[in-house]
Parts: structure tokens; C-alpha cells; sequence
């Protein structure tokens, strides 16, 4: 008999069985990140950063889960941020970048050749440096030629499962610049909060009671359209989406409101959305033929709990849009009474569904392969 998708997640050895990387551990030590990466920037320095004035801008580089960590601190600062807080995701730097700009360099290989090269640009024009990378690393040796304060991260895991060991210095140095308030009681409370969140969705708690294999169960089979409700939470949407591409292998587009009602509302009556009319449908045919149904869009709303009052109604109509055309719908709250908590409860309850997610399907999460394959055709010949 063909175990059920609730069966699958609740046999402990067969999740440990498809999870040979250890995905799963990985997410688990959100909190222990948190905490140890706090400690490096405390002893790499950070706080000196306030000491210098604050710059007229911070540019963060870095590429996919490194690259995160510049929209953690964008969004953990929010809209009441003296300066701009701007991620830059590509080779080299913006034309605007100088001397009076703080750069944040972001890697958690060291490796990384788009991060390398805008390295090397803002050492070029003389401008303040962070770095947070692998002790030893090409990055790290650049920092030193620039006179980065140098954040090590700890290694052992991938990339997009350090998000907090790379993000928690930015945010300290947010904190030390007055870009964010982040004291050590914030910093404590959002790892207690991944704690609370790893306590409820550890492997062996069943798919009754565990929100994350609930949450993977839900959405099993839909294409996700992931919607945040404020800043903080569409860095969430964010990283759910890119979570599931990485760890799951399957597609899902993300937006924020209200930006995405001028647009992805659309595809709710679109060939995944809406399902057509049952008048069209001859009830006497033969199904036997039918194709089987096509993938359909479902709704994620990560709700955050200091929405603009506008965006409250203009979520609670996006249910109800998606409902009355039948579409799947799901909501997350966030909890907590920091930015950088309610980021985190988010975050860490669906890092958790991505992996559950890929191992209900029998995936692997932690291969990342076709990355692997385009840097290895991309590569210099030497």
C-alpha cells in the first residue's frame, strides 16, 4: 500500500534517509547562528563603525543567500532609516558609490565572483568596507587591502542555510550606525523566537502538530504565488520563494503589497487561476481519457503584524479574490514584537516547509546541481 504524503513526513527515518546533507540540521541552528555571529562582530569590531560618522548610503553585495542579508538589514530598518539601505546583486558598482558610502561585501564562500569584483571596485574608490566571508578567503584577503572590518563565518553549511550567521552583523552594524535598534535584547529575541520555531517543527514531531509539515502538505502540488505584507515580510516572501527553488526545486514567484495587486492579481484569472465555468462541461462524456489536472496557483500571504491600514484591506480582498475563484489560500502571522523577530518567525517556519516540501517529494535539498553546472560552463578555460 503507497504511504500517504502525511506518512512520508512523519517516518523520521526516511526523512534522515532523504536528507543526506543534513538541510534539515542546518535550518535547526537559525538560533545558535544568531548568537555566535553576534559574538564575531562583537569581536571583529562593529560597534566601531558608529564612531565614524554615518555614511551617506550602505550598499550591500552579495549573491543569493548572501545576498539576502543586504534585505534583511533593509528590512529590519524599514522606512525610517536615515540613509538608503541598497542591495547590489551583480558585478562591479553603481556609478553613484564613493568614498562617503559605507559597502558591506557579503560571502559566504569568500568565493564569489560578482561579490569579488564589486570588492574590488569599492576598494578602488576609497570607500568604507565591511566584510563578512570565510576566514582566508579571496574576499577576506581583499577586505584586508581595503581595511574592511572582517566578520568569519563559520563554516559547514550552504550557503542559503547561513542566512543568519551573514545577515546578524549587518544588522549590528545598522544598530551601531542608528540605521536599526537591534540591542542585545532584540538580537536575543529573535533567536529564541527561531528556537520556539524549530521546538514545533523538529522531524519527529508529527504533521498534526508540526505547522511546517502542515504547511508543506498544503501547498503540495500548486505553483506558490508568496505575497509579504509589509517590507520585512516580503523579504520573507523572498526567501520562501527562493527556498523553494533551492531546496525544493520547484518554481514560485513573489511580491509585496501593494505592489503585486498592479500586477500578479492578474494570473488569478489566468490558465492556473480561475477554473473554467462547469456550464462549459458535458457531465454525460467519458473522464476516462481526462489528462490529469494541471498544477494550480495557491496563494501564500505572510502577514506581518505592522501592516499600513490600506494594505490590511487590500490583502483581506486578495483572499478573497483568490476564494471566490476557488484558489488555495494560506496566511502566515508573524509574531513577535521586533522587526527582526517577526522576520525571523517567518522566515524560519518556512525554511522549514521548503525542506519538508522537497523530502515529500523525495528531493534532495541540499544539491544545488544546475548552479553548479552553469559556474562549471561559465568558468575561464586556463
Amino acid at each position: 500500500m503507497t504511504a500517504s504524503p502525511g506518512d512520508v513526513l512523519d517516518d523520521v527515518t526516511t526523512l534522515e534517509g532523504g536528507d543526506p546533507g543534513g538541510m534539515l540540521l542546518a535550518v535547526a541552528s537559525a538560533a545558535a547562528q544568531i548568537r555566535e555571529a553576534a559574538v564575531l562582530a562583537s569581536e571583529a569590531g562593529v560597534a566601531v563603525l558608529g564612531e565614524e560618522g554615518r555614511p551617506r548610503a550602505v550598499v550591500v553585495c552579495g549573491m543569493g543567500g548572501s545576498g539576502i542579508a543586504g534585505d534583511v538589514l533593509a528590512a529590519v530598518a524599514g522606512i525610517g532609516s536615515p540613509v538608503p539601505v541598497f542591495t547590489h546583486r551583480g558585478y562591479g558598482l553603481p556609478a553613484w558609490v564613493g568614498p562617503m558610502d559605507l559597502v558591506m561585501a557579503v560571502s559566504c564562500s569568500g568565493t564569489t565572483e560578482e561579490t569579488l569584483s564589486s570588492l574590488e571596485e569599492a576598494v578602488r574608490r576609497g570607500c568604507r568596507l565591511l566584510v563578512v566571508a570565510r576566514s582566508g578567503s579571496p574576499v577576506h584577503d581583499l577586505g584586508q587591502r581595503g581595511r574592511a572590518i572582517f566578520v568569519p563565518v563559520t563554516q559547514g553549511r550552504q550557503q542559503r542555510a547561513s542566512m543568519w550567521a551573514l545577515s546578524t552583523p549587518l544588522v549590528l552594524a545598522g544598530h551601531a550606525l542608528g540605521l536599526v535598534s537591534a540591542p542585545p535584547e532584540v538580537v536575543e529575541e529573535a533567536a529564541v523566537m527561531l528556537e520556539q520555531v524549530a521546538a514545533r517543527c523538529r522531524p519527529d514531531a508529527d504533521s498534526m502538530v508540526n505547522p511546517a509539515k502542515r504547511l508543506a502538505l498544503d501547498l503540495d502540488g500548486a505553483v506558490l504565488a508568496v505575497w509579504g505584507t509589509s517590507p520585512m515580510a516580503g523579504t520573507a516572501a523572498y526567501r520562501f520563494a527562493c527556498q523553494l527553488n533551492e531546496n525544493a526545486q520547484l518554481p514560485a514567484t513573489w511580491g509585496v503589497l501593494p505592489e503585486a495587486n498592479h500586477n500578479q492579481v492578474v494570473a488569478f484569472d489566468g490558465p492556473l487561476g480561475a477554473r473554467p465555468s462547469s456550464s462549459a462541461d458535458d457531465f454525460f462524456r467519458d473522464r476516462g481519457d481526462d489528462p490529469e489536472p494541471a498544477a494550480r496557483l495557491s496563494l501564500v500571504l505572510l502577514r506581518d503584524n505592522e501592516e499600513h491600514p490600506q494594505v490590511t484591506r487590500r490583502a483581506d480582498v486578495s483572499v478573497e479574490l483568490a476564494r471566490e475563484r476557488d484558489l488555495p489560500v494560506v496566511q502566515l502571522q508573524a509574531e513577535g514584537s521586533s522587526s527582526f523577530a517577526r522576520l525571523a518567525s517567518l522566515v524560519g517556519m518556512t525554511d522549514y516547509a521548503s525542506v519538508y516540501l522537497a523530502l515529500l517529494h523525495g528531493t534532495d535539498p541540499t544539491p544545488v546541481e544546475a548552479i553548479e553546472a552553469l559556474k562549471r560552463r561559465i568558468a575561464p578555460v586556463s
